[in-house]
């Protein structure tokens, strides 16, 4: 069952426990069934899942073929401590685009993720034209998904992420 991205050691053992030990086994379970043992939601998912209907948001912070760098700080103050989470988003930034660069990937999403003090936290991602490994457009491209969110409290964490 570890072939569906989604079903985990846990959910595998309970699936086997049920008979179930395949995906053609999967597809061919009664939905209900699946519901009644998985809740409604997760439940459904499995149904359309085995079917190779998926219709989850992308995010890439969830491909593999991914670079992230995340830098968990003491609360940091967007105005106050303006230059310190500067120089943090550039190197989040450069750690990035080196682990592209060591793994001979290129991202073209690049994400962003913010954790403010009251432990919400918020995610941004665009997509550039082409690939890129280059430290200085994903730092652009991150910036600008930046300008997408509130900067009225302290961030806790932030991280960046590129997928392909």
């Amino acid at each position: 069952m570890n072939k569906i991205n989604g079903i985990g050691p846990k959910s595998g053992a309970r699936l086997d426990t049920l008979g179930i030990r395949t995906i053609g086994e999967l597809a061919q379970a009664d939905p209900a069934l699946l519901v009644e043992h998985f809740g409604k939601s997760y439940g459904a998912w499995l149904h359309e899942a085995a079917h190779g209907r998926d219709e989850r948001r992308w995010s890439p912070t969830a491909n593999r073929n991914r670079s992230a760098a995340k830098h968990v700080r003491e609360r940091l103050h967007p105005v106050r401590d303006r230059e310190q989470l500067s120089r943090i988003f550039t190197d989040l930034c450069v750690r990035v685009a080196g682990d592209l660069q060591r793994k001979g990937y290129a991202g073209k999403t690049i994400g962003l993720k913010l954790r403010y003090d009251n432990f919400k936290t918020v995610t941004r991602d665009c997509t550039l034209d082409a690939p890129t490994q280059d430290a200085g457009a994903i730092r652009r491209a991150a910036g600008e998904c930046l300008k997408r969110v509130p900067l009225d409290r302290r961030i806790r964490l932030l991280a960046c992420a590129s997928a392909r």
